[in-house]
């Protein structure tokens, strides 16, 4: 396999997270709202509980189960699809530090113990990975490939029962490998006829032309040099590109242009002018038009900001 993911995630940066040691107590139930712009996980360290979103079936998971919500879809976890609901917010949290939280709730039977997290992504808005990611990944403990997971989810989980210094440091390392192994256990796992973006990287063809493309962006893709990458005709390739991932390769192109370009703006701070050439545009001007048509505000903007 091309190995386009590594590309992708490498730019999948973390902005900052949160974290909530949960007990649960049978029967209970809690409504979680949407998080737009962030990323939610649940690792259950013991019992087990069910996880309800809007367009998926109910999903059962069990102890050492792990559920990431990539785009931060509001959902419901319970211990059983009967038991009452209640909001997030009708929940008391105990704060323990700046960014971590105890949570205890339920009606006294069987104990489940979770560690739940919200993660926020610099410029998710038009991160293409994110946008083309189903609403929910589970992985049950022992279907995952990478046998690393399950210590690097205890290892949160310790860092989050253990209130020691510097444990929010650690806990938004140790979130990014696990958002990271996840994300690629889950494409590992896959048939051969996952759709999207997972068969856009598993496909000999597209795959080599995706790689190329987020290695170097700046270059200045046509669709027929992307075809030349993938070894089919313009047309054969536009076609096929289009069916699997569902844009345009010019459209794809641009959306990724503008997140590295976010990215760049907030981060490191580059002038308008040294963005636009790093991107292969032959204008500051034109790169700012097309930035502000993605985005709805000009890149000086993002930059003062």
């Amino acid at each position: 396999m091309v190995d386009t993911l590594s590309d992708v995630l490498q730019d999948l940066r973390l902005a900052g997270a949160s974290y909530c040691r949960s007990e649960f107590d049978a029967p209970w139930g809690i409504e979680f709202p949407a998080e737009p712009g962030a990323a939610v996980f649940h690792f259950v360290a013991e019992g087990g509980c069910w996880l309800r979103t809007a367009s998926q079936p109910p999903q059962r998971l069990e102890s050492g189960a792990v559920a990431l919500l990539p785009r931060g879809a509001g959902h419901a976890l319970l211990d059983d699809l009967g038991s009452p609901v209640q909001p997030f917010d009708a929940v008391q949290r105990e704060q323990v530090g700046t960014t971590t939280f105890r949570m205890r709730t339920g009606g006294g039977g069987a104990r489940s113990l979770l560690v739940c997290c919200a993660i926020g992504f610099e410029e998710p808005s038009v991160h293409p990975l994110l946008e083309l990611m189903p609403e929910s990944l589970v992985i049950q403990r022992g279907a995952s490939a990478d046998p690393a997971l399950l210590g690097l989810l205890e290892a949160m989980a310790v860092e989050t029962d253990g209130e020691r210094l510097g444990a929010a440091t650690v806990m938004t390392r140790l979130a990014d490998i696990v958002i990271a192994r996840v994300v690629r256990s889950w494409v590992e796992s896959r048939s051969a006829d996952a759709t999207g973006w997972l068969a856009a990287i598993r496909d000999p063809q597209i795959g080599l032309a995706l790689a190329a493309f987020h290695r170097q962006p700046g270059e200045p893709w046509s669709v027929v040099s992307l075809a030349k990458r993938a070894h089919l005709s313009r047309s054969m390739f536009s076609e096929r590109f289009t069916a699997v991932l569902g844009v345009s390769p010019a459209r794809y192109v641009a959306r990724w242009r503008m997140h590295l370009a976010g990215t760049w703006l907030r981060t490191e701070r580059p002038s308008v002018a040294q963005v636009a050439s790093r991107l292969g545009y032959e204008s500051e001007a034109s790169f700012s038009r097309a930035f502000k048509r993605a985005t709805g505000a000009p890149p000086s903007a993002l930059r003062r900001r």
